[in-house]
């Protein structure tokens, strides 16, 4: 007769598999100790008597399993590339600490290429300090964090700046921000709605602003179809030019794009007034810019979720780069503001 979870143990599991409980155990932890063959009756051996882990023991042991015959340092490592000519924005380290003491850690911050910081050196560091998690925080173009070996680590990475090695990734769903904004801007009987950002947004955020706006395109008549305008990666504001164009062509009543440079073209250049001739939301609102609507991309939530899926490897003693990485995506916030009416 089967037995229930509650009532099946690992002496259970061991004895229908004909292995010891240490066996069982090693099983359960992905230890490499364990081969094959062992491993795929012992998983037979789980499902036939209906065996399941308490979640609070399985923690509280990997805790002492971590500990035995070597010193771990309770605290993550948040890796970021020097970037000396870019206000460096993208790393909510308030946060990543916040949540790493709610599951028991300290962050430390880690800067490659700052005096002479090779990935390989800071490598060897965090393992002579026995420290097993790792948060890679990628600016516009990673160069140092390309190098970085991830073997050994429990790690995880936020939004697409990063994306070789495949990591566990928490991410905003862009996909879902500004689809918001264009029903935002809907409801508001705007019917033209384009959006101007910069190609490396868009392949920052794994393509999601075109795709929806592609998506939302396939919903509306054509006669209100703006088409996308990528404006320059680099000195973004020498696009003005093409921008001035696109809205004297496409002529656009409201636009998803930038805090900066676009509201000073629209209104000097063009001679329109923000919102009694054209709406705009930015596409990246954060505090400070009061006055304006915008989709806030909540990354002290995406980072909170980055530092839940390093702990969550650490607890399952999963290191290395993932077979099949995870992803968390995080519901963007529309932010209410006088550029729109």
């Amino acid at each position: 007769m089967k037995k229930s979870p509650s009532s099946a143990s690992l002496a259970t599991v061991a004895s229908k598999a004909g292995v010891s409980a240490m066996t069982v155990s090693r099983v359960l932890h992905n230890s490499s100790q364990v081969s094959d063959a062992v491993r795929k009756k012992v998983n037979a051996a789980i499902r036939a008597v209906g065996y399941r882990p308490d979640p609070n023991m399985a923690r509280l042991m990997s805790l002492v399993r971590g500990r035995k015959g070597r010193e771990i340092q309770s605290s993550l490592a948040v890796l970021r590339d020097q970037c000396p000519d870019t206000p460096y924005r993208f790393v909510p380290l308030d946060a990543i600490r916040a949540r790493a003491i709610q599951h028991g850690y300290q962050a430390e911050e880690f800067v490659l290429g700052r005096n002479g910081m090779t990935a390989r050196r800071l490598a060897d560091i965090l393992r002579a300090r026995g420290i097993e998690g790792v948060i890679a925080s990628p600016p516009s173009s990673p160069k140092h964090l390309l190098r970085f070996d991830f073997a050994g680590f429990s790690s995880a990475t936020f939004g697409y700046g990063l994306t070789t090695p495949d990591l566990h990734r928490a991410s905003t769903n862009m996909t879902q921000g500004i689809l918001t904004a264009i029903e935002r801007l809907t409801a508001r009987g705007y019917r033209r709605i384009g959006l101007a950002v910069t190609e490396w947004i868009d392949q920052r955020a794994d393509h999601t602003y075109s795709g929806a706006l592609l998506y939302h395109q396939m919903r509306t008549p054509k006669k209100d179809h703006v088409p996308l305008l990528l404006l320059p990666n680099i000195g973004f504001n020498r696009g003005v030019e093409k921008f001035c164009g696109w809205m004297k062509k496409h002529r656009p009543d409201a636009l998803i794009s930038f805090d900066t440079f676009v509201p000073d073209w629209i209104e000097n250049r063009l001679g329109m007034r923000i919102p009694d001739d054209v709406g705009l939301v930015v596409h990246d609102w954060v505090e400070g810019m009061e006055g304006l609507a915008g989709i806030d991309h909540r990354r002290s939530h995406v980072a909170a979720a980055a530092v839940d899926l390093v702990a969550t490897q650490l607890m399952h003693n999963e290191t290395g780069i993932p077979e099949v990485p995870r992803q968390i995506l995080i519901p963007p916030a529309f932010v209410e503001g006088g550029s729109v009416r």
